[in-house]
């Protein structure tokens, strides 16, 4: 007898083949046989004809903090996902070192637009190093498999302490950087992350620490995978950030790149194109890259207080740590509006937002204006025949700065993201799931890519579209027998109706550590998550009922 039997169900094996009828049986924790099936199983499940794919791989989250205190890494797992990666963009929470864990809060809060309060509340300090930091997650258990990044910035503020968004190290430092590095990495680290972009700021807008290193520092820190020959190097880029540099990085250690993000902007579309094919250079000459894109527009949601589209102007530079009084000032000056619709004008490369105001909707307001809700910046401004601008921030300081706007940033233009998705140096990813938790909940991402984009948009085929979130990114990042279902696997699985899979528009929930709130969906035609055999979602719920099925996956 098997613990698990799936029958009548289209399998999509994660290999890109075509969707073949079969019944998948499960002893433990793999997968035991793929056919029909005689033998029964202590859990039988009648698919009734529903898709049976692999769980999806999502290897762009934030979930290193909220891992701590909850271990659902909810709400990926009722979305699909059975394998996260953490530690994206070198953004941490270990090291951690008792003398700068306040720091390394303060700049996650920032950066990651996470509440404070949550992360002062919830995170499980009961670590130093880290193997402790794993360990200890290991002995809390958690839903999802999980692996993790070694985070740049953190190990830089561990060494480095304020001085590590100020200066270059030294070469003492960078020998110390190395040897953390190298002892995360022997503790089941699946490679190291960093980051270059212009808009990664920290606690009172000072640059997230890897901005500072310099090539020497990377060639040294990136050089540890080369020399333990497993791993992958993730970087977010910036305006410095140069695909030479990265395939030399690739070359000479021998290990996978992963660049984000490669983002379509109307107003720059070369730039995401160019990103992609750069990879895809790099990989034909035997160094492989590969560009993180999106199958989602990039939309956020926001206050004047946390205005993160505006976070990469200089003149937002001191509005970044939320100061309402110094918001309030600026934002009221008729100067500062002037020059910042000049800086929109500018069009440069790397920013979220270019004053495009059709494409920033008045999501919440109080009472007195609530009839807005619902229409763009840019229809209330021509109804009342004012600027844009000024309406935005005269509506937000009529309301205290209290009114939430919803912004599609980037990736909102289906024919050039259709074509990016398509690119073959593309890893589709970029779900940010555990961070912007107060501006966007990105983390279905891979049932977006089902519903919208094979079954709406009829742009992928189906076993196409699931080959691209599963196999395809365990095999980049060296994730082993996950992403497929073969005889012999660990069994993580997805059971999902075509016709209506999908994902919920973002709902409030205040559930966070401290009682703040955050945004999440709801899945929509998912019929059964497994994770290693254990059934976690059944009909759109969670049913984990302190079920901790997930494994700490090492490179």
């Amino acid at each position: 007898m098997y613990d698990l039997v799936i029958r009548d169900a289209r399998v999509a094996d994660g290999s890109g083949s075509p969707v073949f009828s079969a019944d998948v049986a499960v002893a433990g924790e793999r997968i035991a046989e793929i056919g029909r099936i005689a033998a029964r199983g202590r859990e039988e499940v009648d698919a009734g004809g529903a898709v049976l794919a692999p769980g999806i791989v999502d290897v762009h989250t934030h979930y290193d903090a909220q891992i701590t205190w909850d271990s659902g890494a909810s709400p990926s797992p009722s979305l699909g996902v059975t394998t996260v990666v953490i530690g994206n963009c070198g953004f941490t929470i270990a090291p951690a070192p008792p003398a700068v864990r306040e720091m390394i809060a303060r700049n996650l809060a920032v950066v990651e637009g996470m509440s404070l309060t949550a992360l002062e509340h919830g995170i499980d300090w009961s670590f130093e190093s880290i193997p402790e930091y794993l360990a200890m997650l290991r002995r809390k258990g958690f839903v999802p498999n999980l692996a993790a990044l070694v985070g740049h910035s953190t190990i830089r503020t561990a060494v480095m302490g304020g001085a590590a968004s100020e200066r270059a190290a030294t070469a003492d430092e960078i020998a110390r950087m190395r040897a953390i590095l190298r002892e995360g990495l022997a503790a089941g680290a699946l490679g190291f992350a960093s980051t270059q972009s212009e808009s990664h700021f920290g606690d009172g807008g000072v640059p997230m620490p890897s901005r500072l290193a310099d090539a020497g520092e990377f060639r040294a820190l990136v050089g540890e995978l080369g020399n333990a020959g497993r791993g992958v190097f993730m970087i977010t880029g910036g305006p410095k950030t140069s695909g030479d540099f990265l395939e030399e990085m690739a070359a000479s250690t021998g290990r996978p790149v992963i660049w984000a993000a490669a983002l379509h902007s109307p107003s720059d579309p070369a730039r995401c194109f160019g990103l992609a094919d750069r990879c895809l250079q790099a990989t034909a000459a035997g160094h492989p890259m590969y560009a993180q894109v999106s199958c989602q527009p990039l939309a956020m949601e926001f206050t004047m207080c946390n205005a993160y589209p505006m976070g990469s102007y200089a003149l937002w530079a001191e509005l970044r740590g939320g100061d309402p009084k110094a918001v309030r000032a600026k934002i009221s000056d008729r100067e500062f509006r002037s020059a910042l619709r000049a800086a929109f004008a500018e069009r440069q490369r790397g920013r979220l937002f270019y004053g495009n105001w059709d494409r920033v909707w008045i999501a919440q307001t109080g009472e007195r204006n609530r009839a807005l809700e619902g229409f763009t910046v840019a229809e209330v401004a021509a109804q009342r025949a004012v600027d844009p601008l000024d309406l935005f921030f005269d509506l937000a300081l009529e309301e205290d700065l209290q009114t939430t706007f919803t912004a599609h940033v980037l990736n909102y233009e289906e024919e050039g993201v259709e074509k990016l998705l398509k690119h073959e140096a593309s890893l589709i990813a970029l779900s940010d799931a555990g961070a912007h938790l107060t501006f966007l909940c990105d983390a279905g991402f891979g049932l977006h890519l089902l519903g919208h984009w094979v079954r709406e948009r009829k742009a992928f085929a189906l076993e196409d579209a699931v080959r691209r979130i599963t196999s395809f990114p365990a095999g980049v990042y060296g994730i082993r027998e996950r992403g497929r279902i073969a005889a012999g696997v660990h069994a993580d699985l997805l059971l999902f109706d075509p016709q209506t899979v999908g994902i919920s528009r973002p709902r409030r929930v205040f559930d966070l550590p401290g009682g703040d709130s955050r945004l999440i969906r709801d899945p929509q035609g998912v019929l059964g998550v497994w994770i290693n055999g254990v059934r976690v979602v059944e009909n759109d719920a969670v049913t984990a009922d302190g079920k901790r099925p997930g494994k700490l996956l090492a490179a």
